[in-house]
């Protein structure tokens, strides 16, 4: 479970408001919440897995903040709206949503060999899931006339890279999907900005990434260091606080300098 960094920045106009993070029971979701938190925001943490979202507000509670269990696959539409309605009951509807969801699908393979299940999976998981939770969470926002939204891509959507191809594809998608969301709901007083982070030390990369491999692709990172949950979440509140108020469409690379565009 990971731990709030006192180093992340408080925004204290986001206290109070309404968070809902998809992905938000391990690693980048679960840092961002605890984050949110710590803010003063109302959270619904939502994840797939019962035990780990009960982990991320149990963390939550014992900092003396409000959360809500939200558990539901993002790639299934009926499963997301059912997570709003009860978020909606129970804290009423987010004014912030950060659509985290996703991950990887198999390991790298050429492109004839990628099977359909991997494909599909690759783009349910990460671009279709953030699709639904627009869709979803959208129609509030909009009567409202404001709300703050923050997608997740990855630099594997950014550069060709050591990622799988339907995982790269899926998280280019997230940036075209947030750029077309950006250019309409500005009108609405809605901002949609993305995240592309490269490779976060969260505790299941760690697992599968060894030490001296960890030593060996830091010659790709300019700043000299991989990355940290709490980087992403930092970043994330930027874009969430009124300190972004005139940005809109962005992507921003949380990469250490690996992705300069």
């Amino acid at each position: 479970m990971t731990e709030a960094n006192t180093s992340v920045p408080i925004y204290p106009d986001l206290h109070g408001k309404v968070a809902l993070v998809t992905g938000g029971s391990r690693g980048i979701g679960a840092a961002t919440c605890l984050a949110l938190a710590r803010c003063g925001a109302r959270v619904a943490v939502n994840g797939r897995a019962r035990a780990a979202v009960d982990d991320t507000v149990a963390a939550i509670r014992s900092m003396g903040g409000e959360a809500l269990a939200a558990v539901a696959d993002c790639s299934d539409l009926a499963a997301v709206e059912r997570m709003r309605v009860a978020i909606e009951e129970d804290l009423g509807a987010p004014e912030l949503v950060l659509a985290f969801a996703g991950g990887g699908s198999g390991r790298p393979a050429p492109l004839a060999d990628i099977t359909e299940e991997d494909w599909r999976s690759s783009l349910d998981n990460n671009l279709t899931s953030t699709f639904f939770t627009l869709k979803s969470f959208l129609p509030a926002m909009i009567a409202r006339g404001s709300g703050s939204i923050v997608t997740m891509a990855s630099a594997g959507g950014r550069v060709a890279s050591g990622a799988p191809a339907g995982y790269g594809a899926a998280k280019a998608g997230v940036i075209m999907l947030t750029r077309h969301a950006a250019n309409e709901l500005g009108q609405h007083g809605i901002r949609v900005n993305c995240i592309s982070p490269s490779a976060v030390l969260t505790e299941r990369t760690a697992q599968r990434m060894p030490l001296e491999q960890q030593q060996r692709i830091l010659t790709a990172f300019p700043l000299g260091r991989l990355g940290h949950p709490d980087d992403i979440a930092s970043a994330a509140l930027f874009l969430l606080s009124a300190s972004a108020s005139w940005i809109t469409g962005i992507t921003l690379d949380v990469a250490g300098g690996r992705v300069m565009t």
